[in-house]
């Protein structure tokens, strides 16, 4: 149980407050409301552009970091394509300056043409490292377009293409800090060392002055049910060849989610997994091979992915995936091993909130999909799915025309 109290400034910025004593730091997480998929096709990747671009400079502050180091903090940040993340952590005697740091760049980013020239730089570096020249770094360059079709999730988070981000210019720059970059288009958790009066003083002596902007309300397209399998083969410079195959499956607020997360568990989530113990330890036709879900709020995809050992053909090693996943799909789950992977699952959410950080940052993600509460729903979600439940997602998302693959083969 995560306790927090909140309340909201007159501009609209949502504020989260996690007393937590026990510890000597605080933590100050910003969650902006806006990811890849509120991008335009025609210019991708700003979402993931503004993360960089927000640490080169603001209106007062023309180094960012320096501050914060000097009172002992460190920062962070990362970009997905549902939500754009900032944190600082720092000794809880220093929390007014990460809200002095963070309230200047949310009033105004010195939008400086070299500091948009040098992290353009960086951005196009980071795309060719990361995706293009590095082993499987392209998958989902693939992926993503072949099982979207009119959501914008059909684009990964560094964007479509490289020229997107080249041809980015200050006045798109400034349009999108200005749509989106806005109090009441963004949440604040302040956790740690911290009281809830402390914080409300702090909020409105620091945001409170930011003006609003006009109300972001998202209109997306929303992908069709997938009714014909897809694929695609391509060969590369890689160790060795692999197979990636996505399932269409709910968004985050879906009742269906948490079975649907199970199930990718029971498929793949370790060695014990059904995945594993058929085809890397039976069969030995794979050197590994996992299972997982992307947690999209949107529709998701539910991922396979194994790599195969030498000289075993693709086509072998596809229909090996397919009677795994054929077996999970009209076979009743046992219940012993559904409780064992809902045992899994509840120990990996204990420990994510080990962290004050880790904490703020569900806090955060928890308000930006309406109901910051959620964060205390997730032990129970996952332990009242059913076998019934978990058979039923499996028929539905399993489909062989619901997948679309990806055969990524070693060049020999």
């Amino acid at each position: 149980m995560i306790d927090f109290q909140s309340f909201v400034l007159d501009n609209g910025l949502k504020v989260i407050v996690h007393e937590d004593t026990s510890v000597p730091i605080a933590v100050v997480n910003i969650a902006y409301n806006v990811g890849s998929r509120d991008e335009s096709e025609e210019k991708t990747g700003f979402a993931h552009l503004f993360e960089h671009l927000m640490f080169g400079g603001s209106k007062n502050i023309p180094n960012y970091d320096t501050p914060l180091q000097k009172v002992g903090g460190n920062n962070n940040a990362f970009t997905s394509p549902d939500l754009t993340n900032y944190y600082i952590t720092l000794p809880a005697n220093n929390l007014e300056t990460a809200f002095w740091l963070e309230s200047d760049r949310m009033l105004a980013l010195s939008f400086d043409p070299q500091v948009l020239d040098v992290q353009k730089k960086v951005v196009i570096e980071e795309f060719k490292q990361r995706y293009l020249n590095q082993p499987y770094g392209d998958i989902w360059l693939h992926l993503r377009p072949m099982a979207y079709k009119k959501h914008p999730y059909q684009w990964p988070t560094i964007g479509r293409e490289i020229s997107h981000i080249e041809n980015a210019c200050m006045e798109d720059v400034k349009d999108f800090f200005y749509r989106f970059y806005r109090p009441n288009n963004a949440v604040l958790v302040v956790a740690g060392n911290v009281q809830l009066e402390q914080v409300k003083v702090l909020a409105q002596k620091w945001f409170g002055p930011i003006p609003s902007g006009e109300p972001y309300i998202r209109q997306l397209p929303e992908e069709a049910r997938q009714t014909e399998a897809r694929a695609e083969t391509m060969e590369s410079n890689v160790p060795v060849s692999a197979i990636y195959k996505v399932y269409q499956m709910c968004g985050k607020l879906s009742p269906e989610y948490h079975a649907t997360d199970l199930l990718s568990d029971l498929l793949g989530r370790s060695k014990s997994a059904r995945l594993y113990q058929e085809l890397v330890e039976k069969q030995k036709l794979f050197s590994s091979i996992s299972a997982y879900v992307t947690g999209s709020i949107d529709k998701g995809l539910l991922v396979v992915s194994g790599k195969l050992n030498q000289d075993i053909d693709i086509q072998v090693a596809n229909t090996a995936i397919e009677s795994v996943v054929d077996t999970l799909r009209t076979e009743t789950i046992p219940e012993d091993e559904l409780q064992k992977v809902k045992n899994q699952a509840e120990s990996t959410l204990v420990f994510s909130e080990l962290e004050p950080l880790n904490r703020a940052i569900n806090l955060a993600y928890a308000t930006l999909l309406g109901d910051t509460n959620l964060v205390n729903q997730e032990a129970h979600k996952i332990n009242t799915v059913t076998q019934e439940q978990l058979h039923q997602v499996a028929q539905e998302v399993l489909r062989a025309d619901n997948c679309s693959t990806l055969n990524y083969l070693a060049k020999k």
